[in-house]
């Protein structure tokens, strides 16, 4: 029995596939480069199939709609007079604790990763990290503006029907339905962007939730003289009153009104990302 040569050898076919060199093997399912869209859609999969999600955006919608439908019988059966106030902002309230739950699941979409370590498998399936604050950020403000938007919209159709009263279609009612979506996934956004920066969801839940009630805690308590201008601009820029400047029932008449707290959000969830990025590029996992 005689050996092959080296020139032989490399001339033998592969087993299962023909003419080609031994040793040598070529996938047949096609190698590309991930893209954006790739890690978009991996983190849709993330989202959609984990229980927080469902309890998180499923009270929210509770709270919406069982607040602001209980607001508007309660004015109904009461006849008050709204004095000129939209009917749509009798939402407001619903919003307002609803948001909890957006801030809630913005943290956890990243911070639940750092807690169970599955931001490695992450990041090694997904080298590029801008890539996937990117994707996650994508994902959760779409999914947040969508489910807040037709919630609220819902919920002003109804509250209208109950109390019989007309809005304005081109002020109150869009920035009751499309703004207060658009403002509340920012204000996710930034939830998000705090999760990736302090990596722990306690922690970065805790700190969201000061964000958003604590100037106006603080600035009710304000009783010096001295501290009026910092008590008026506590209630002026705190969460809860530029949400209600959407609905055109600001607690103050001074402040952000119409559009300007919407852009003062998205303003302060670009920084906040922008620090994410950072944070989240700079540091070991």
């Amino acid at each position: 029995m005689t050996t092959p040569t080296a020139e032989q050898a490399h001339q033998q076919p592969e087993p299962g596939r023909p003419g080609g060199p031994l040793g040598y093997y070529e996938s047949p399912i096609p190698i590309r480069q991930a893209t954006l869209g790739d890690a978009i859609a991996s983190e849709w999969t993330k989202i959609r199939s984990v229980r927080s999600t469902l309890w998180t955006l499923g009270v929210m919608i509770v709270l919406m709609v069982a607040i602001g439908l209980m607001s508007a019988l309660l004015v109904s059966a009461a006849g008050t007079d709204l004095a000129g106030e939209p009917v749509v902002a009798l939402g407001f309230f619903g919003v307002l604790l609803g948001s909890i739950c957006v801030i809630t699941l913005g943290v956890l979409t990243i911070g639940s990763e750092y807690s169970t370590g599955m931001i490695r498998t992450t990041l090694t399936a997904c080298p590029s990290r801008a890539r996937v604050l990117t994707a996650k950020a994508v994902v959760f403000f779409l999914l947040a503006f969508t489910i807040t938007t037709v919630t609220a919209t819902v919920v002003a159709v109804a509250q209208t029907a109950i109390l019989g009263a007309g809005v304005d279609p081109g002020s109150v009612w869009l920035r009751a339905t499309v703004g207060v979506g658009l403002y509340i996934a920012a204000l996710g956004l930034v939830s998000l962007a705090i999760g990736a920066i302090i990596r722990h969801s306690a922690g970065a839940i805790t700190v969201m939730i000061a964000v958003v009630l604590l100037p106006l805690v603080l600035a009710m308590f304000m009783f010096s003289d001295s501290l009026r201008d910092l008590q008026r601009f506590l209630f002026e820029y705190s969460i809860p009153n530029q949400l209600g400047a959407l609905y055109g029932t600001a607690v103050t008449d001074s402040g952000p009104s119409g559009w300007e707290p919407l852009l003062l959000m998205l303003g302060i969830a670009a920084v906040a990302m922008g620090g994410a990025y950072l944070a989240l590029d700079r540091r070991d996992v």
